[in-house]
Order: structure tokens, then sequence, then C-alpha cells
């Protein structure tokens, strides 16, 4: 069969390297990330998926599946293979009586949230708007609600997903239900999911929210109190701690313009005067450059940190797991505090616990149930010729922050250079994933 072929059977689009739009619709988020696959297929249905993957096959070519394309180790792309493009199945259908939404594979964040917001219900997920909820459900999800809640994939209550062999299947607890059990958490590789269904909760539409960005010179001292704080949290309540670069505006003092900050967001989801009451110490661990506690719509504070990651820029990732923040783990990261390699660079510390520790590490894929917290390094920057820099920035950091950790990986977290195996993602699970995979993809079609 020919591309032309294919075209002629698809709705959407279907691309190779000839045509005009090719270059713009392989780029991804990461600007790091540059492969060049020999056809992208812009599906708008199943049927188009459907005989994309015949002609995959068909073809001899391995398939990459693109939902939001933000992954950071560019896993929706590679060079030479066939792209299943969803990213224009971008839809949201809340039942709000069912307290359910049915959702299209190329959805971001903030469109998941635009719609169920209306009715006072959420889905929790992750922070940035931009993300594609396919790549974070599959992947595990955490978020501000994730303690509230349980991760992403925990809310997932069924899906309707293209197998290689081209049948379109149910997966939900009564049918499919190791495909079921693989999408909850397993990443990729068992088929294309056409649909999503969620279950929604209430939240909001305003939470309560407190913000308050430290000097870095005080980092110690704060990320103490905030492990001190959080020891005692009740599950509604989640606050991130993150190392940033202050911002060169107001209300931050012009003599703090180019230093570092550690900052912490917190959300508390229910009644909002309570969450106020219960965020309040967090302002109040130093002296702030800048520090607020008000009632937030729920969407604002998702939004809030997209802009420091724009598309394009050069980025480059490690994660942990942590069971603990000891003291001389907060001295390593209140070193590497001092200073950031790049503009969009930070590094976070993400509260996990709560509604995540109730369900049995065997339920789902996702293993990592006993963690208390996720960390992250997120280097971004804009010059190519500063990729050596920040990367070895990057893994020295990661490197002294490894003793101190699980030994455990978040999927969606990992770069593409990540050392560490599947095992180190999937714990005791790794077994069943990997046959549930060979089961629906023998010949190893989804790469």
């Amino acid at each position: 069969m020919e591309v032309a072929d294919l075209q002629a059977q698809v709705r959407g689009s279907v691309l190779t390297p000839s045509d005009s739009t090719y270059e713009q619709a392989r780029k991804l988020w990461n600007g790091m990330v540059d492969q060049h696959p020999a056809v992208i297929v812009q599906c708008i249905g199943a049927a188009d998926v459907v005989a994309a993957l015949s002609f995959a096959q068909s073809a001899k070519l391995s398939v990459r599946v693109r939902g939001g394309g933000h992954s950071v180790a560019g896993l929706s792309s590679g060079d030479g293979f066939l792209i299943i493009d969803l990213s224009l199945m971008r839809s949201v259908s809340v039942n709000a009586a069912n307290q359910t939404a049915l959702v299209g594979p190329g959805t971001q964040l903030g469109d998941l949230d635009a719609e169920t917001q209306l009715y006072g219900l959420a889905v929790p997920a992750g922070v940035d708007s931009r993300t594609g909820v396919a790549g974070l459900t599959l992947g595990g999800g955490q978020g501000f609600l994730s303690r509230s809640f349980g991760i992403t994939a925990d809310s997932l209550i069924g899906a309707d997903v293209v197998l290689a062999n081209g049948a379109i299947v149910r997966a939900d607890a009564e049918h499919e239900t190791d495909l079921y059990w693989a999408l909850r958490g397993g990443s990729a590789g068992v088929g294309v999911v056409t649909s999503f269904e969620f279950k929604l909760h209430e939240v909001g539409p305003d939470v309560a929210v407190a913000q308050a960005f430290y000097p870095s010179r005080d980092a110690a001292h704060v990320l103490r109190a905030y492990r001190d704080f959080m020891a005692n949290a009740p599950d509604s309540l989640a606050v991130y701690a993150l190392c940033v670069p202050v911002p060169a505006a107001d209300p931050f003092p012009n003599s703090e313009h180019g230093n570092t900050a550690i900052a912490l967001v917190g959300c508390s989801v229910g009644d909002v005067d309570e969450g106020l009451e219960r965020l309040k110490p967090i302002i109040t661990f130093a002296d702030p450059l800048f520090s607020m506690l008000e009632p937030m719509p729920y969407r604002v504070l998702q939004d809030s940190f997209t802009d420091g990651a724009p598309d394009g820029g050069r980025y480059f990732w490690k994660s942990n797991y942590l069971a603990a923040l000891e003291d001389e783990l907060i001295d390593v990261m209140s070193e590497y505090a001092k200073a950031l390699p790049g503009p969009y660079s930070n590094f976070f510390i993400e509260p996990l616990g709560g509604a995540i520790t109730r369900v049995p590490e065997a339920d789902t894929p996702f293993p990592h149930r006993d963690a208390r917290f996720s960390f992250g390094i997120s280097s971004g920057w804009e010059d190519p010729a500063h990729d050596s820099e920040a990367i070895a920035w990057t893994r020295r950091f990661h490197d002294a922050v490894t003793p101190y950790a699980t030994g455990r990986y978040y999927v969606n977290y990992m770069d593409h250079d990540e050392a560490a195996s599947s095992h180190d993602a999937f714990g005791a699970n790794y077994e069943r994933l990997q046959a549930i995979r060979k089961r629906y993809d023998p010949t190893g079609l989804f790469a």
C-alpha cells in the first residue's frame, strides 16, 4: 500500500517529509527532540487509527502514538516511525448526573478542567494545563488532587482501545480486565486508546490556595519546615515545594531578580475557609519575598505553571521517589538551590500519600503507593550551546539525591537517556505488564 492509498482511507491528514506542513507537525514541546518520522497520520477518529495500523504493518513500520506531545523524552515520535497523531481528537463530554466524563485522546488538561469545572467537578491530574490527558493517565498521573482522590489512573473507569490487529475493544472492570489493568499506569505498548472514561470528583470551582517565595539562602530552614508541615497535613491538602528563578517583575524586590527562591504552592479542596486556615503556616516559615493566601479558581491554579516551560525550550529531566525528606537530603537540595542551569529550570517536591496509599500496589501497574514524595529536576534553557553544561548539572544533582531515594522512577518523568530499566518504573508489576503487552501486541508493533 502506498501513502496515497492510506490518505484515501482516512479523514485526517497523512504527512511525509515532502509535505509543507510536515516540519510543524513533527515538532514536540521539548526542543531537544529532533526526530523525523516516516509518516504522520493526523487522526480524527477510530477508523483513521485502524487504517494507520494496517498501513504500518503492511509497510513494516513501527508505531508510536502522540496525544499531547508533552513527553520530555519525546516518546511520541521517532526517526523512521509511523506516528499516530491523536492531537485533533480533543473532546470532553461531561455527564454531571453520573459524575463521569468521556475524553478524547488528544485532550489537554486545560480542556478537561474547562469542561468539568462548569459543574464543580474534576479529574485528579497534573499541574501543567498543556499536558496530554492520554500520556498522563497511561503513566499514572500526579498533581494537586492526588492526595484527595488518587492518581489520574485511579479515576479511569473505562477506555475504548484499538489493538495492534485493528480490533476495537472496551476495557473496564468487567471487559478485557488485563488490558484495563495495564492502561492504569502501565505506559504504552498495548494499543491505541481512542476514548477515556473518568470518574469525576467534587472540586471547587474555588479552592484555597497559598503561595510563598522564600530566598534560597533560607532553603534548608524552609524545606525542613515544609517536611514537618506535610507530615501532619490532611489528605485534602497538598503543598508543592519548588526551587525557581525569581521573576524579574513586581512584586519581587529588584535585588532578588536573577536569584533563586524556594516557592511553596499549596492547595486545599473542600471548605475554602477551613483550607485557608490550614494553609496559613506555609507563608510564615521565614521572611517571604512574596506571599498570598486567598481563594482561587481551580482552573487558574492549574494554569499557573504553564508559562515556566514554553514550547520549543530545551528540557532535560531526572526524577526519584522519596520515602522521606532527610536532613542530609535537604542539605543537598539547599546547595543546588543556589543556582539553576537556565531560565526555565526548577526542581520540585510533590507531596504524595493520602488516597494514593489506599490502592494496593498490585491493583494497577503504578507501584509507588508508599512513597511520601516525588522529586524532579526539570532543567530548561534556550541555547543549544548550553546543552552539555545543563545536562551535566542535572545528572550531578540527580546522582547526589539518588542515595536518599527509593530506587524507583515515575515513568512520566523519565528522560530519553534514563539508565533505569522498566523494572525500576513498575517494580513487582513489571512481569505481569510485560506479559500483557506481549499478548496484545505479539509482534512489537508499538515500539
